[in-house]
C-alpha cells in the first residue's frame, strides 16, 4: 500500500472543493482511495463556530455531553469523542464542527471526482482524529466513506492451524485512515489530502453506513465502564 500525501494551499470557504482538489491533484490512478480531511469538507460546508460559543456548539452537536478533566466526552450519533469532534487547530480565530453527514459528503465528492478523472473503482474517505481510551496520542479515523468495503470479515474461515475464527473482523476504513492521518499530518504539514494506491481494500457502489457500528451494550469494554463507574 502507497499513501501519498498532498502539499496544498490553504483552503478557504471561498473556494470549491472539487476545484480545490482537482487543482492539486491533476490525476488519480483507477482503484485508488482519496483521503480527504474533515477539516477542509466542514470548512466547504460552512461548519465554522465562533470560539466563545464552544461549549454551547458542543451539547448542540451531542446527543450526550459529560464534563471531563481534560475535554467533553461527548456521544454523536454511534461515535465517541472528545468535544463532539469540535476542533480549534487550523482553523485560524475560529472552531470546526464535524461535517453534518460525513458519508453524504464523501458519496458528492466520489460521484464528481470519478467523472473527472474517468474512474470506474475509486474510493474517497473522509478523516477526523480520536484518542483510544488508555493510549497517548491520536490516531486517524473515518468519519464517512463511499466506494469502499469498511469492513472485512474472517468469521467462519479458518485461522494459520485450521480452527475456525469466529469473531475476527478487520476495521477496514479506520485502519486506513490511521495510515493516511499519519502520513498527512496532525500540525503545520499543510497536507489535507492523500492518495491511497493498492490498498487491500474492496470497492463497492453501495456502502452500508452501519457496518462498524456496535451498540453500547454489546461493545467488548462495556463491563469494564461498568466496572470503573461502580468503583469510582
Amino acid at each position: 500500500m502507497k499513501v501519498t500525501a498532498i502539499k496544498t494551499a490553504i483552503y478557504t470557504p471561498s473556494q470549491s472543493l472539487i476545484e480545490f482538489i482537482t487543482r492539486h491533484i491533476p490525476k488519480i490512478p483507477n482503484k485508488s482511495v482519496l483521503v480527504v480531511t474533515s477539516k477542509i469538507v466542514s470548512v466547504a460546508e460552512g461548519r465554522i463556530g465562533d470560539v466563545l460559543n464552544k461549549e454551547s456548539l458542543i451539547k448542540a452537536e451531542s446527543d450526550i455531553a459529560i464534563k471531563g478533566k481534560y475535554a467533553w466526552i461527548c456521544v454523536k450519533g454511534n461515535d465517541v469523542m472528545a468535544s463532539a469532534g469540535i476542533d480549534e487547530s487550523n482553523a485560524g480565530d475560529k472552531i470546526l464542527l464535524l461535517p453534518k453527514d460525513s458519508f453524504l459528503s464523501a458519496t458528492k465528492l466520489r460521484k464528481h471526482l470519478m467523472k473527472f478523472y474517468k474512474l470506474k473503482e475509486f474510493g474517497v474517505l473522509i478523516t477526523d482524529s480520536r484518542s483510544l481510551p488508555f493510549r497517548s496520542g491520536i490516531s486517524g479515523v473515518a468519519l464517512g466513506y463511499a466506494g469502499i468495503k469498511g469492513k472485512r470479515n474472517y468469521r467462519g474461515k479458518k485461522d494459520l492451524f485450521g480452527r475456525e475464527l469466529h469473531f475476527s473482523q478487520t476495521n477496514v476504513a479506520d485502519s486506513i485512515a490511521a495510515a493516511a492521518v499519519l502520513t498527512m499530518g496532525e500540525g503545520n504539514e499543510q497536507r489535507p489530502l492523500a492518495i491511497i494506491e493498492n490498498a487491500p481494500v474492496e470497492f463497492i457502489e453501495r456502502i452500508t453506513r452501519s457496518e462498524l457500528r456496535i451498540h453500547p451494550k454489546d461493545d467488548l469494554y462495556a463491563p469494564l465502564y461498568e466496572y470503573l463507574n461502580s468503583h469510582d
